[in-house]
Formats: structure tokens, C-alpha cells, sequence
């Protein structure tokens, strides 16, 4: 199969294309298969690498669906980062239908995306904007056991300590702490813990934030199914609107991830605009 290797903010990905990539036909690939494909070719060492396996197929709802799945072998509703190069991806190759070249919709289990390219007068990608929705914040869409209402500032037992959680769902279900410092958040020691705390059904992405100012904050990612990555889009998503439940940030903020910047907006009409990079690194064959 023919591969393609890209990365927003160094979130790594590598994307296999049954639409137009030549990578044969998907009828012959079943669930178990890719991810059984996924945990075999993120592995850094003995793989090609990555913090996801990207699949593009035709869909039903869209043109083009993306499936996403985790180096641990579990597919993620939605990811923010891997549909910017999914986008990029269909335009440098030459994928798009002259009515996408700026739109485009996308089919994923968090439903359809919409990505917005945008491109400089010479035609490359400066940069993609993605309409990522409506932040979900009822409990139980999170989803997360419990009584009903919004998860804001909430009291969780973590082990020996109680911390303090705020809980989004962007399609995926993350839960937010907010820290003094960021780069001494203990990610590897509550990462993990969170991400498999029984309250969380589907387990959970973890985001520790620092706000610097109203339009400033910076987040470290433990991600679902991966651990630790240098940038997450759905993350970033939630880590703004938990910074606006707690009144911490107005509704556009720049986030500073150890892999660069993304920009966050949560708009008037309640969906939340994710803009930044997506980029390519190589292609080969697996």
C-alpha cells in the first residue's frame, strides 16, 4: 500500500488513501485489519511511526470519509490536526472537485467536518481552518457517568489526590486541568490515570493548561490511545471552551503546544474554528 506521512504541529500521521491513492481496493480490508495495521505501522522503531493511521475511503454522508486510528489500535471519532492534512493532503494531490477547492466536507464519526484551505496567490496551503462544531457539553455526550448537567471546576478522586476537571466533548471526550505550570504538569503520572478513570465509559483525552493572558494560553496533551503528543486540534478545541466556561480566556485565544501554535475561535453561532498548519514530510510504500 502507498503511504503518505504528514503532520500538523508535529502530531504525526500516516495517511493510506482509498479514493485516489492507489492503495487498492478497501473492500478486502475489514475492521480488525486496520487495527491490527494501525498498533503495526505507528510503531517508531520497528514501524513507520506515527501517533495515528489516517484511512481515507469514499463516504456516505460526504465525497471523502476519514477513520482514524489510535497507535494502541482503537479508532478515534474525530481529530483536528488529522483532518487539516487530510485536506491539505486532497489538495496538493489533486483530489478536489472544483466546488471543494476552498470547502470541503468530510465524513467522520464525529460527523461531517468542514475544512477551509487556505491557500496563498502562488496555490500552496498556508493554512487550514476547520469548522469543528459545537462543543458538547451535557455529561452524558461527553460521555462521563454521573448526574446530569455540564462538567465545570468538578471535584475527581485521581488514585490519592482530587483534582479539579472540566469536561468537553469535540466529537471526542476530553477533560481539562488547569495547572500553574505548565511543564510541570505531571502528564505521565495523571495522563494515564484519566484517560482509564471509570468515570470516563470511553476512556479520555487529558489537556493540562496554563492561561498566560485572555487570548494566551498553553496546553500539554496526554491523548487518548497514544499518550503523550506535541499538539492535538480536538484538544485545543476544548481547552478554549473550558477557558471560557471558567472565565479564564475570551472566546479566540492563541494556544501554545509544544509542536507551535494553533488558533481557536469559538464564534456566535456556538461552533468552535480550529486554524493552523498541515503538512508533508514523505511518501512510501508499506
Amino acid at each position: 500500500m502507498k503511504f503518505v506521512k504528514m503532520h500538523g504541529l508535529g502530531n504525526d500521521f500516516v495517511l493510506i488513501d482509498f479514493v485516489g491513492g492507489g492503495s487498492g481496493q478497501v473492500g478486502s480490508i475489514e475492521i480488525r485489519d486496520l487495527k491490527a495495521m494501525a498498533q503495526k505501522i505507528c510503531l517508531r522503531r520497528f514501524g513507520i511511526g506515527a501517533d495515528g493511521l489516517v484511512i481515507l475511503l469514499p463516504g456516505k454522508k460526504a465525497r471523502i470519509r476519514m477513520r482514524i486510528f489510535n497507535p494502541d489500535g482503537s479508532e478515534a471519532e474525530m481529530c483536528g490536526n488529522a483532518i487539516r492534512c487530510v485536506a491539505a493532503y486532497l489538495y496538493r494531490h489533486g483530489l478536489l472537485e472544483q466546488d471543494e477547492t476552498r470547502e470541503i466536507n468530510i465524513e467522520t464519526l464525529a460527523g461531517i467536518m468542514i475544512p477551509k484551505l487556505i491557500v496563498t496567490r502562488e496555490g500552496e496551503v498556508k493554512a487550514v481552518q476547520v469548522d469543528m462544531g459545537e462543543p458538547r457539553l451535557e455529561r452524558a455526550e461527553i460521555p462521563m457517568f454521573g448526574p446530569s448537567g455540564s462538567v465545570i471546576n468538578e471535584s475527581l478522586k485521581v488514585g490519592s489526590v482530587t483534582v479539579k476537571i472540566t469536561a468537553v466533548s469535540m466529537g471526542n471526550p476530553h477533560c481539562l486541568l488547569f495547572v500553574d505550570a505548565v511543564n510541570k504538569a505531571p502528564l505521565t503520572e495523571l495522563g494515564p490515570q484519566l484517560e482509564n478513570h471509570p468515570v470516563f465509559p470511553q476512556r479520555t483525552n487529558v489537556e493540562f493548561i496554563q492561561v498566560l493572558n485572555r487570548s494566551q494560553i498553553m496546553v500539554r496533551v496526554w491523548e487518548r490511545g497514544a499518550g503523550i503528543t506535541l499538539a492535538c486540534g480536538t484538544g485545543a478545541c476544548a481547552a478554549l471552551v473550558g477557558c471560557v466556561l471558567n472565565n479564564f480566556t475570551d472566546r479566540r485565544v492563541t494556544i501554545h503546544l509544544p509542536g507551535g501554535d494553533l488558533n481557536v475561535s469559538w464564534g456566535e453561532d456556538n461552533h468552535v474554528y480550529l486554524t493552523g498548519p498541515a503538512e508533508e514530510v514523505f511518501t512510501g510504500e508499506f
